[in-house]
């Protein structure tokens, strides 16, 4: 496939000033929504959260110093209504409280595009869509925010805004985040959907978790103690990320002995067969082809049955079990239990 080159914008490409005089709308306030209200608002924007009225985020905003309101009365006096509400969520938000008010020739904003690729959300003529999507959980981006730094995000414009302006607000937002201290990468809402959908499920999330539960089985059905098959294959999991974080893979093999690092040559291609590759393709073929995100959307929308089986059954699994009873054991890990 004809790869094209990435452009990358930083400090210098963005102007905070187009932002001046404009009301931003922070829709929602978990996690990013929190991290990226706060931070765009420290930076001098005018910047009001909406969330449903007296909860709990409603709370927790307040607390912070922000402004906040009710997202119909936000939506309409926003030139910018960034969307930061759960993917399952977007649609019957958007489509009750935020399109009825969205003032003409406004901006969506959005940090993940599967409402819009999938066409979930489907925004009127004349308003912009963008994306500003950090590469980071929020809290972390929030804390290198405040230490004067800022993570890596990717940028995307889908829809041009009445001011044809829409690429310029994008820059701006992720300027007053410090994402272009780090650097902003631009993309498609297509490109970044798909592969982080991938992302998740055959690596990060799926591709990992299976791994490591997996490697955790075989050890115990073969009689091996279940505490020091859980440190070999979750424990230390983290030490070998942390090297692969900061160098890369060649990194990870230059700190490991040379008994692993031949381990890695031998044994990895042993587990990642032509199967586990053709079975990625057809997770990326899904998720291309919206097979995934329909299946995702009706699992929602007929109750969760079996998402919540699955969380329920996984959540008492034996290598979770085992993990409680040995993070307990170490108390500097702050452990959290769900």
């Amino acid at each position: 496939m004809f790869m094209t080159k990435t452009k990358i914008y930083y400090d210098a490409d963005a102007n905070l000033q187009i932002l001046k005089d404009k009301t931003l709308a922070v829709i929602g306030y978990g996690a990013q929504g929190r991290a990226q209200a706060r931070m765009m608002h420290e930076s001098g924007l005018d910047v009001v959260v909406g969330v449903r009225e007296n909860g709990a985020s409603w709370k927790q905003a307040s607390e912070d110093g922000l402004p906040v309101t009710t997202i119909e009365e936000v939506t309409g006096k926003a030139d910018i209504v960034h969307i930061l509400i759960p993917d399952e969520h977007q649609k019957e938000v958007y489509e009750t409280q935020i399109e009825p008010n969205l003032k003409p020739g406004a901006t969506l904003g959005f940090s993940h595009g599967f409402n819009i690729v999938y066409g979930y959300i489907a925004p009127p003529k004349g308003v912009g869509v963008i994306m500003v999507a950090p590469k980071s959980p929020g809290t972390e981006e929030y804390k290198v925010y405040k230490e004067g730094f800022g993570v890596p995000a990717l940028l995307a414009v889908q829809a041009e805004n009445a001011e044809g302006n829409a690429k310029e607000l994008a820059l701006a937002m992720a300027k007053s985040m410090a994402f272009t201290k780090a650097g902003v990468l631009e993309c498609t809402f297509e490109q970044e959907t798909y592969e982080d959908l991938f992302g998740e499920q055959a690596v990060l999330c799926g591709g990992v978790t299976e791994l490591m539960k997996t490697g955790f089985e075989v050890l115990v059905e073969a009689g091996y103690p279940p505490e020091l098959a859980y440190f070999e294959c979750l424990h230390e999991m983290k030490l070998i990320v942390d090297l692969m974080y900061q160098g890369g893979l060649s990194y990870m093999r230059y700190s490991v002995s040379d008994t692993a690092e031949h381990g890695d040559y031998t044994g990895g291609p042993k587990v990642i067969t032509d199967d586990t590759r053709k079975a990625m393709k057809k997770i990326l073929a899904d998720i291309q082809s919206g097979a995934y995100a329909e299946e995702w959307i009706e699992e929602n929308e007929t109750g969760r049955k079996w998402f919540n089986e699955q969380r329920q059954s996984h959540r008492t699994s034996q290598i979770e079990e085992v993990g409680k009873k040995l993070r307990r054991m170490m108390p500097w890990l702050k452990a959290k239990e769900f």
